[in-house]
């Protein structure tokens, strides 16, 4: 539980615009994970009262930017520009060659956008 907040932590406070370098499969995912957890517990909370709703454009502002910044930074991760995640406007068909492209693995090596990522320690 750790490491996924740990990668939540790291890209909500130490990336937060960060547009530039890698970001590991893992720590994306992980990332990823947390969003889901906090849009599903955000969702429960307007679905009880619509008060709430407030708060959940509130959450989806705030993560928007770290959530669009790792997933140009995992991308970068495979060598693709950051570009690419314009891709996911194509419906249906975009979102998933995005999807299929963050579960890949990055590059072992050095490429254009840095050295490999370093795991996120907890």
């Amino acid at each position: 539980m750790e490491q996924f907040i740990a990668a939540f932590r790291d890209a909500v406070q130490n990336n937060y615009a960060n547009f530039e370098g890698r970001l590991g499969v893992g720590g994306y995912w992980r990332f990823v994970a947390v969003n889901i957890l906090i849009s599903i517990v955000v969702n429960i909370l307007v679905t009880i009262n619509s008060v709430f709703l407030v708060v959940a454009v509130i959450v989806w502002l705030a993560l928007l930017i770290p959530g669009l910044a790792a997933t140009v930074r995992r991308l970068h991760d495979t060598g693709k520009s950051g570009w690419f995640i314009l891709i996911a406007l194509i419906p249906l068909v975009g979102l998933i060659v995005l999807i299929v492209w963050t579960v890949k693995e990055g590059d072992s090596d050095v490429n254009e956008y840095g050295a490999p990522p370093t795991p996120i320690a907890a």
